[in-house]
């Protein structure tokens, strides 16, 4: 008797060790099932703008919709570099992006380790004052930024898009935060060893500093990346041009019946693939900064 209830034990066990299992695998596969619903709702507009730029005009409008084009049409890629200097506007678009990221990286991770590692008299009040620009609209010093720029005749250059992007209140404020989590042991051990200030920066915080500062560089560069009011205000001459101002140019054709909205997303999908490329390359320094803040909270 005993063997036999031990045996029946045992398959009850079993039996309930499987159903654990499955109610597992039923939920994980709910979740993978939600999961792609999200990513497809939120993929949707763009896998639409892809299609749309592979087709004629005509068809985009046409009732039902149809999501994929009967016909591709690459041929709209190529109207575009015939009707615009893309390369040209790519150029200036990646110029002032690289440009204005990196000094922007190096001026607010200097005033964020001043900020977090340094004492000097009004340290508080100076990060105060800092921090109050961010509550001032961009659209409020559009208008002193175009009067500097025009005085010292930097109106109408890339350099009118790069100045006043050098300076960011949410950079200095993100990196000091960070910077505050790191033992001021690090400091005092490199002190000791003879380093000083900006070595103990450039070889000990900077570095550990790695995953936010990619977090403010692939933020920042987006802001630059797809910048379209101050391009307006400050450039007017069509050299100058970066890619949200010069694909204008493409939309008013449409606008006014001499384009085509498919050439128009055919310029829009082009646009987008460089700060797709910059977020793979960056992916990993992004979880490792998700996975920190986590750890950190």
């Amino acid at each position: 008797m005993g063997d036999v209830r031990r045996g029946i034990e045992g398959r009850f066990h079993k039996m309930k060790n499987s159903t654990a299992r499955a109610k597992k695998i039923i939920k994980r596969v709910v979740l993978i099932i939600v999961i792609f619903a999200i990513s497809l709702i939120w993929l949707m507009p763009m896998l639409w703008i892809i299609s749309t730029s592979l087709r004629l005009p005509t068809q985009s409008f046409t009732l039902p919709p149809h999501f994929l084009p009967t016909e591709f049409y690459w041929s709209n890629y190529a109207k575009v570099f015939d009707i615009l200097p893309f390369l040209s506007f790519l150029k200036n678009s990646v110029i002032v992006t690289v440009i204005g990221t990196g000094v922007q990286i190096f001026i607010s991770s200097l005033a964020a380790y001043a900020f977090a590692r340094i004492d000097f008299p009004g340290k508080k009040v100076w990060f105060i004052v800092f921090l109050s620009g961010l509550m001032i609209p961009a659209q409020v010093t559009v208008i002193p930024k175009f009067l500097m720029l025009k005085g010292v005749g930097l109106l109408n250059t890339i350099w009118a898009l790069i100045l006043p992007a050098i300076i960011d209140p949410l950079a200095i404020f993100l990196l000091r935060q960070n910077m505050l989590t790191i033992p001021k042991s690090y400091d005092e051990s490199a002190y000791m060893d003879g380093a000083g200030r900006f070595r103990i920066y450039r070889s000990i915080i900077f570095p550990m500093c790695m995953p936010s500062i990619v977090v403010v560089l692939v933020t920042r560069a987006l802001v630059l990346w797809n910048d379209f009011f101050q391009p307006l205000i400050f450039i007017s001459e069509y050299k100058n041009m970066t890619l949200p101002l010069g694909l204008t140019v493409l939309k008013g054709q449409a606008e006014f019946g001499s384009g085509s909205i498919s050439i128009v997303l055919a310029g829009v999908v082009m646009s987008f693939i460089p700060p797709l490329l910059l977020y793979i390359f960056c992916q990993k320094k992004l979880m490792s900064a998700t996975v920190l803040a986590g750890l950190k909270s």
